[in-house]
C-alpha cells in the first residue's frame, strides 16, 4: 500500500510546528510550559473524538481546537487541530484523507484564532459568537475540503459537476457535525476557557493574547 500519506501528514505538523519552535528557541522555559499545554489540549480533542466514536459526525474535537484556537491564538489553533487530527486516526484509521483532515481541521482553528483570540471571551454573546464561528468552520471549511478530497482520491479525472455532486451528498453529514460543534461549544467553552485563561495569567504562556 501506499504510504505517501504519511509523508505529507509529516509536512504538515512540521510547518504546523515550526513557528511555535521558533518562539520556544527564542524564548525562555515558557515555552516549554506552551508545548506542553498544547499538548494536554491534544489529547483532550482525541479523547473527545474516542467517546463519542459510534457517531462519526458528532463530536467535541473541533470544538476543543475552536475553544484552545480563542483562548491562544491562531498558532496554537492550528497546530492543536492539525496534531489532534493526525494521532486520532491511529485509532480511527489512518490513510490518504489524514492530511487532508490535518490541514482541515488546522485551518478551523487558525481562523478562529484570528478571530477571537485578541479578546477575553466572557459573555454570553461572545460564547455565542464562538461557537458560530466554529459550526460555520466545520461546516463549510472541513466540509468542502474533506469533500473536495473525496472526489480527488477517488478518480484521476475532476469536473465540476462531480464536485457539486460530493457537496451536495456531503451536505447534512456537514451540517451534524457543524450544528454539533455549535452545541459542544457552548457546553464546553466557558469552564475550558476559564482555565485556559487561569493557566495563562498564572504561568505566562501564550502571551500577546486576551488575559
Amino acid at each position: 500500500m501506499n504510504k505517501s500519506y504519511y509523508f505529507a501528514a509529516l509536512v504538515i505538523i512540521a510547518f504546523a510546528a515550526l513557528p511555535l519552535f521558533i518562539r520556544w528557541e527564542r524564548g525562555n522555559g515558557r515555552r516549554g510550559r506552551e508545548l506542553a499545554v498544547l499538548a494536554v489540549m491534544t489529547a483532550i480533542a482525541v479523547g473527545t473524538r474516542g467517546l463519542f466514536y459510534m457517531l462519526p459526525e458528532v463530536k467535541p474535537m473541533a470544538a476543543v481546537v475552536v475553544i484552545t484556537a480563542a483562548a491562544y491564538g491562531a498558532e496554537a489553533g492550528f497546530m492543536t487541530g492539525v496534531i489532534s487530527a493526525f494521532i486520532s486516526n491511529f485509532f480511527f484509521g489512518q490513510g490518504p484523507w489524514t492530511p487532508w483532515q490535518m490541514l482541515a481541521l488546522g485551518l478551523v482553528g487558525l481562523l478562529s484564532g484570528i478571530l477571537f483570540s485578541r479578546k477575553k471571551i466572557e459573555k454570553r454573546g461572545q460564547l455565542l459568537g464562538l461557537a458560530i464561528c466554529g459550526g460555520l468552520g466545520v461546516t463549510i471549511i472541513y466540509g468542502v475540503i474533506m469533500d473536495t478530497s473525496s472526489v480527488l482520491l477517488a478518480t484521476n479525472t475532476v469536473s465540476f459537476s462531480m464536485l457539486f455532486a460530493a457537496y451536495g451528498a456531503g451536505f447534512t453529514f456537514n451540517l451534524i457535525h457543524g450544528v454539533s460543534t455549535v452545541l459542544f461549544i457552548v457546553v464546553l467553552a466557558k469552564p475550558i476557557l476559564n482555565k485556559l485563561y487561569r493557566m495563562k495569567k498564572k504561568y505566562g504562556v501564550f502571551r500577546g493574547h486576551a488575559v
